[in-house]
């Protein structure tokens, strides 16, 4: 029989620490006797005390306790429950000093994993800081020595859901309206059989997305009707996969948001992808098409399309544009989205993206302009063949610096082409989370 493992008994009582610089999840770091130490809540260049929170073979974690000499860069968090809830990690940082953060990450990464210096670096897309998020999964638990139903996020470095009473990044029609969620969930008859509610806000309604493991009686949809028809709010029901969401309230319901520049309104279902900050996707569209410098004479390749959100805009531009997506429900939502909008020079496939050259070359299509935005996994198995398609520019929108670096050494480094400009866009401020756009030139 294996034996148990024993958790380290941690030191007791306060230590103090210089910290020295900040880790890619938003921590101070500093050492303690030569060992890193990734420290909650403390910021570069501060002396702090703080307490262990666990002690590993190479590192350790501690938690803030008392700033001595604090940052210039160091804000009150506008959040009561910034300290443990584990939605966000840097609302103690001023904005311009996470933006700055950021900017660094993404210099060193390109550095460090693709050996490419950016000599031309963008300014920092900014916009809306807070009531941003208009897209999230809350977890729902009854704690039984509360006597209370939690509705949020999770506790930071911990499985337990934090105890809210609202959140400041979530769109304020949800934000603002946990302990009446939280009301609503324990009145039910299931209130131990909710897991899970997910949001989806548009520019005009905003839709919840209620999990439920067991059936739910008559007299449970009726609240969940009643306090759908009170709070303004869309209830979609989901007893098993994705597959088996059904709209409870109100009998038909849609969710748009629109992009005002290009007169285009994009639908979309609660549980599809979108991107979380609508003003930031509206200015990070802008800054595409400046950096492609789209023509009524290109012809574009849009990959990881999703429903559309690049390549309607482009539509509007451009001679001809062709979206490729590997999910179908997506790819059927932008087809119906071009149709509303009345856009007929842009087609949108299913499709293995990493197959995408060949199939292109084979039927001898061609495009002098591709963006990419994948997820968070990347690009690599597409762009190790893209060069082929001889496109004079490449944009690369990214969710993850660490993969976009690896995609950018291969471009560069084998496909044919050199960085132009690359920069940060803060689509999750108060995080931690980097979003990006990279732009090639061939050679």
């Amino acid at each position: 029989m294996a034996r148990r493992r024993q958790r380290k008994r941690l030191p007791e009582g306060e230590f103090d620490a210089v910290i020295e610089s900040l880790s890619g999840e938003g921590r101070g770091v500093c050492h303690i006797d030569g060992k890193a130490t990734f420290i909650d809540g403390a910021l570069p260049g501060e002396r702090v005390k703080f307490t262990y929170a666990s002690k590993r073979r190479k590192f350790d974690e501690g938690v803030v306790c008392q700033v001595i000499e604090a940052s210039p860069d160091r804000v009150e968090p506008k959040c009561v429950h910034a300290s443990i809830c584990g939605g966000c990690s840097l609302q103690h940082m001023s904005s311009e000093a996470q933006i700055r953060a950021k900017q660094s990450i993404l210099i060193e990464q390109f550095r460090h994993l693709a050996n490419l210096e950016i000599e031309n670096i963008l300014p920092p897309l900014e916009a809306t800081h807070w009531g941003y998020r208009r897209k999230a999964r809350l977890g729902v638990r009854y704690v039984t020595k509360k006597h209370r139903v939690l509705v949020g996020f999770r506790e930071k470095r911990s499985g337990f859901l934090a105890d809210l009473s609202q959140c400041e990044v979530l769109h304020p029609s949800v934000g603002l309206h946990l302990q009446d969620l939280q009301t609503l969930i324990r009145s039910l008859e299931a209130f131990q059989e909710i897991p899970q509610i997910e949001v989806a806000c548009g520019d005009e309604d905003t839709a919840l997305i209620v999990r439920h493991l067991v059936p739910l009686s008559d007299d449970d949809r009726n609240k969940l009707i009643e306090f759908a028809d009170c709070h303004h709010f869309q209830i979609y029901l989901q007893p098993a996969g994705p597959d088996s969401i059904e709209l409870l309230w109100p009998e038909q319901a849609s969710l748009h948001y629109q992009l005002g520049d290009f007169g285009l309104s994009l639908a979309f279902l609660p549980n599809d992808f979108i991107q979380v900050n609508a003003d930031l996707n509206r200015k990070m569209i802008q800054q595409a098409m400046s950096l492609l410098d789209v023509q009524q004479d290109d012809h574009v390749l849009d990959l990881f399309c999703g429903l559309g959100n690049f390549s309607l805009p482009l539509a509007t531009r451009v001679a001809s544009v062709t979206g490729i997506e590997g999910e179908q429900a997506l790819v059927d939502r932008a087809a119906e989205n071009a149709r509303s909008n009345k856009l007929e020079n842009v087609s949108f496939y299913t499709g293995d993206l990493s197959q995408t050259a060949q199939t292109f070359l084979r039927e001898r299509k061609t495009f002098n302009k591709i963006l990419l935005d994948p997820p968070r996994s990347g690009a690599f198995d597409v762009v190790k063949n893209i060069g082929t398609l001889q496109a004079d520019r490449i944009l690369y929108v990214s969710c993850n610096i660490a993969t976009l670096a690896r995609d950018a050494a291969e471009l560069v480094h084998n496909q044919g082409y050199r960085l132009l400009t690359a920069g940060v866009m803060d689509m999750f401020p108060q995080t931690t989370h980097v979003e990006s756009m990279a732009l090639f030139e061939k050679i």
